[in-house]
């Protein structure tokens, strides 16, 4: 439970600094390649999208450990893997980021999001 908890809460700051971005905050070279200091329409939508796959990743993070029962064990089960993968997927993608700023920021914070949800997808 630990893990999951931690992981809702990463996920909640991440979710915030997210929204931050839809309404205009100038934090643009931290997200999405970082060529933005203040990020256009489209990826102000893709910002709010990402606050609720973050909702969703929560979520199933809190059913696989029992704090919740929202979904049937196997979609959590998988579903835990597949975030453990996304993750992995994220370190890559903020590493090889052209901004100093986003691989400097995002790509450890995407590494603690990767290890929680592995805590969470073993548990």
């Amino acid at each position: 439970m630990p893990a999951a908890i931690a992981l809702t809460v990463v996920l909640a700051l991440v979710a915030v600094f997210q929204l931050a971005l839809v309404f205009g905050a100038p934090l643009g070279r931290f997200a999405w390649g970082g060529a933005h200091r203040v990020l256009p329409a489209r990826l102000r939508v893709g910002s709010a999208v990402s606050i609720v796959i973050y909702a969703v990743i929560a979520l199933l993070a809190l059913d696989r450990v029992g704090a919740v029962d929202v979904v049937p064990d196997v979609v959590s089960v998988v579903g835990m893997w597949v975030v453990f993968g996304y993750f992995v997927l994220g370190i890559a993608l903020n590493a090889i980021s052209r901004s100093k700023p986003e691989r400097a920021v995002m790509t450890p914070v995407t590494a603690v999001l990767a290890v929680l949800s592995l805590f969470v997808a073993l548990s």
